[in-house]
């Protein structure tokens, strides 16, 4: 449950992921509710929206009313609200046995005198617009729904994907082993956490709140991508930033870790100083942050290098820390 937790998070850290996610979803969720919950219902509708066995019944009345009564007003109104379907079904009805030919030729020899030759909506290049409306909708849906799936498929098998990444830094995590510190004379910390980067966590940002046991918001502290060296996917982090908010203190207490390479290169150095104390990362370092009311103890817990055309030691391939807060003493 924690690989399929810390996947799903890392997912979501993609602004695409989750403005794709959140389109399919709507979609689905308005297909769900137009046509299943509530389905639009016609009221008041002209003789064009029936089904077109209703329309022939329709425009059979209209023929047989005219023959008894000879008005052209209501035979030609009668046409115009069946609209494009008017040919349609007059075409229909010219197959169709059980017609009265007699009375449907001589409503038809009207429309032709008054509106021109009765064609189908085919002939005449026309169509339903209702029907194409939605035969429009339909396409369109269809077509967000695949590239949508076919964005996160994609997402999915490239490079080192998102879901292996997550499931390596969780699986990093559990077998990390986590200080005793009370077997080394000091109290226990009020929160104590591994978090792990693996290359490819282009997004790696962790934040974590600090709370006392009955529920009271101290800070907040966390860790995340400081300095990237090199081009291309994915990312190769040279420095991680590990800060401390005290909610009570007006300033957040802030450290970098850099690789080797970063730490001799000066003009990294340069780019990074004004984050905050620059220390180099080494297995087992531990890296002490205050604020005035706080401490937070971060130790590198498992540190691997990246590998390849980058120069030796200048990018993480793993780093896992283990961050543990304690109140700060009044005498510091």
């Amino acid at each position: 449950m924690e690989a399929v937790t810390a996947i799903i998070k890392n997912l979501l850290k993609s602004p695409r992921v989750t403005l794709i996610l959140g389109v399919v979803l709507g979609l689905l969720l308005g297909l769900i509710l137009g046509w299943g919950i509530w389905p639009v219902q016609w009221t008041d509708g002209t003789p064009q929206v029936l089904r077109s066995d209703l329309q022939e019944e329709f425009l059979s009345m209209a023929a047989q009313s005219y023959a008894r009564t000879n008005n052209q007003n209501a035979a030609l109104r009668q046409w115009d609200e069946l609209g494009s379907a008017a040919g349609d079904a007059y075409l229909r009805l010219q197959a169709n046995p059980n017609m009265d030919q007699a009375v449907l030729q001589n409503y038809g020899a009207l429309i032709q005198a008054v509106k021109g030759p009765i064609t189908s909506s085919q002939q005449a290049g026309g169509g339903s617009t209702s029907s194409i409306v939605l035969y429009a909708a339909i396409i369109v849906i269809i077509g967000l729904l695949a590239a949508g799936g076919l964005y996160l498929y994609r997402l999915l098998r490239k490079g080192p994907t998102s879901s292996n990444v997550a499931m390596q830094a969780a699986q990093a995590n559990r077998e990390a082993e986590r200080t005793n510190f009370e077997e080394l004379g000091l109290a226990p910390p009020i929160t104590q956490t591994m978090t792990t980067y693996v290359l490819g966590d282009d997004l790696y940002d962790e934040s974590f709140s600090i709370d006392t046991g009955g529920g009271e918001f101290l800070g907040e502290y966390g860790v995340g991508v400081s300095e990237t060296i090199g081009v291309g996917e994915p990312k190769k982090v040279a420095a991680l930033e590990v800060w401390l908010f005290d909610k009570n203190d007006i300033k957040t207490a802030t450290k970098v870790l850099m690789s080797e390479h970063a730490y001799n290169d000066p003009n990294i150095r340069a780019r990074l100083e004004p984050k905050g104390d620059l220390n180099v990362v080494k297995q087992g370092e531990q890296v002490l942050l205050e604020t005035e009311t706080l401490q937070l103890l971060a130790t590198v817990v498992d540190l691997e290098y990246g590998a390849g055309s980058m120069p030796q030691d200048s990018y993480f391939e793993r780093i896992t820390l283990e961050l543990a807060i304690w109140p700060r003493s009044a005498n510091g």
